[in-house]
């Protein structure tokens, strides 16, 4: 008997988490990459506390979006390689929620652990206390999107054997809206402002990513399966 949709889905998802967690280094780059630039900005920049407080929103932000770059580019690689993915679109079960659940993995395994992390480098950068919350939540909107986003890149290249710089180069655009918002409702706490706006222009942003990138990631799979 063939699973329903949901169960479908929810085995795509804990699979996609153990592979994730069998290969460590995948989880591991993006962390080391967080900290890594962190720790050379103030080297850059100078260890002047307010210079740093003041370009902390941004250098953060920037960060976490160059960072789901670097694993965007295997969110379908393996199972287009092992030619599970053409079993996939094959498959009966909803291609919307199938991609959905593979989004979702990588989100988990990147934008909600440096969400979760965050806090510490904003100390080592100087961002006020009462920034830190909204920088954790911004990070878990926007990071959200961004993972979407990067997924119909990755699909649109799946098929390439170096589509790193491509996706780069097909989604990047698309993620500066993200990055302005999110940075804006840090830098509007840390000034004394209320950055509720901000916040809920994240949240559409989401909500419109989750109801159109599933829809676009398909059919960028189909067309690179198909080609």
């Amino acid at each position: 008997m063939a699973p329903g949709a949901l169960a479908f889905c929810s085995r795509i998802l804990r699979r996609q988490l153990v592979l994730a967690l069998r290969r460590p280094v995948d989880i591991g780059n993006p962390l080391l990459f967080f900290a890594m630039v962190v720790a050379l900005f103030p080297l850059g920049l100078g260890p002047a506390p307010a210079a740093l407080a003041g370009f902390a929103p941004g250098i953060l932000w920037i960060i976490a979006l160059l960072a789901n770059l670097l694993t965007a580019d295997n969110l379908f690689r393996g199972d287009f390689e092992d030619g599970s993915l053409e079993q996939l679109l094959l498959s009966p079960q909803p291609l919307y929620l199938s991609v959905l659940a593979y989004t979702l993995a990588q989100w988990l395994v990147t934008g909600l652990l440096l969400a979760l992390v965050s806090p510490l480098f904003a100390v080592m950068l100087g961002l006020s206390a009462s920034a830190i919350p909204v920088l954790m939540f911004s990070l878990l909107l926007g990071s959200a999107v961004l993972s979407l986003v990067g997924g119909i890149g990755a699909a649109l290249t799946v098929g390439l054997k170096r589509g790193g710089m491509l996706i780069a180069l097909l989604i990047l655009p698309f993620y500066m809206p993200v990055l302005i918002f999110g940075s804006a409702a840090v830098q509007a706490v840390a000034g004394g402002m209320d950055a509720s706006a901000h916040l809920a222009i994240l949240g559409a942003m989401l909500c419109f990513a989750i109801a159109l990138a599933p829809l676009a990631i398909g059919a960028a799979l189909r067309i690179s399966i198909d080609a």
